[in-house]
């Protein structure tokens, strides 16, 4: 009998190294992603489930998630017709996107490469300073913008668009966060070589930097594309009209499609995800890192 309730207390213990309370928190923490993600992926599902729907289908009571007729292809067709410029929006939106980047890849490296290497007098301070505008809200600074470009000639034009956001001081700090971790000996080294500091930034330091690069870029690109405001003001002709604006206009005095509104988002959230999509592993591994050290 007793040989028989210990063989029973064997088969129910434990087994070795388990411990309850760890694998509770990993279901709890596992939960909490689950719904996160499904709450991020929601609205974009919704979006998608709208941009197929007939217009029928968009005032029934109650709403229905899925569209029952799904008409993707014809919405996209309408999306078309109404705005026959689309993909002209969805150009001069990738060339303000890759200006921008462009400029701020070479005015914020430059910068960020003197911070984190050059001593001189001052340069906490011009540092702050710097970073102090990442508190100051854009609209302070709209009317601004505007006066300038406006007596430069440069409304409705892609430089108007471009000159203003080649700068950026999360980059500046993003950057400098990510040249600081790069040992100084391999600058040393190839400024005993004969390297000057920009041969050392092209060569050592930026090839060093690819994660945080990649988080730049993801960044840059994407507050670049997704840009409404400023395009707005300062450059809103059909020449130079970018996809947010040209989304913006296809809703009417009277009626609003907004089955044509979600397939014109969809549309331009695509090369967004695709970017995100290639550069995820980079952004994470390049934001994680920027904050190691001062």
């Amino acid at each position: 009998m007793a040989i028989a309730q210990q063989s029973i207390a064997e088969r129910t213990a434990e087994p070795p190294g388990f411990d309850a309370a760890h694998v509770a928190l990993r279901v709890v923490t596992y939960a909490i992603l689950i719904i996160g993600a499904v709450v991020m992926v929601l609205p974009f599902t919704w979006m998608i489930s709208t941009a197929c729907k007939p217009n029928a289908e968009l005032a029934i009571s109650p709403i229905r998630f899925f569209p029952e007729s799904p008409q993707c292809v014809t919405n996209v067709q309408a999306l078309y017709e109404q705005s026959p410029d689309f993909n002209r929006y969805l150009v001069n939106t990738a060339i303000v996107t890759i200006g921008r980047t462009l400029g701020q890849l070479v005015i914020c490296s430059l910068a960020a490469y003197g911070f984190a290497r050059f001593q001189f007098p001052g340069r906490s301070v011009l540092f702050a300073l710097s970073l102090g505008l990442l508190i100051v809200p854009f609209q302070a600074i709209l009317i601004p913008n505007f006066v300038v470009i406006s007596s430069l000639g440069l409304r409705n034009s892609f430089a108007g668009l471009i000159l203003p956001g080649i700068f950026s001081a999360f980059a500046l700090f993003l950057l400098r966060q990510a040249f600081l971790q790069i040992p100084i000996e391999l600058e040393e080294s190839a400024e005993i070589d004969g390297a000057n500091p920009l041969q050392i930034l092209w060569s050592i330091t930026l090839p060093l930097s690819v994660p945080a690069l990649a988080a730049f870029a993801v960044i840059t690109v994407q507050a670049a594309w997704n840009d409404f405001l400023f395009p707005l003001v300062v450059a809103n002709s059909p020449p130079t009209r970018v996809v947010t604006i040209g989304i913006a206009l296809l809703q009417g005095q009277r009626d609003t499609p907004y089955n044509l509104i979600m397939m014109g988002s969809f549309i331009a959230t695509v090369p967004m995800l695709i970017l995100f999509v290639l550069l995820q592993r980079y952004f994470i591994e390049g934001v994680s890192q920027t904050g190691l050290r001062r």
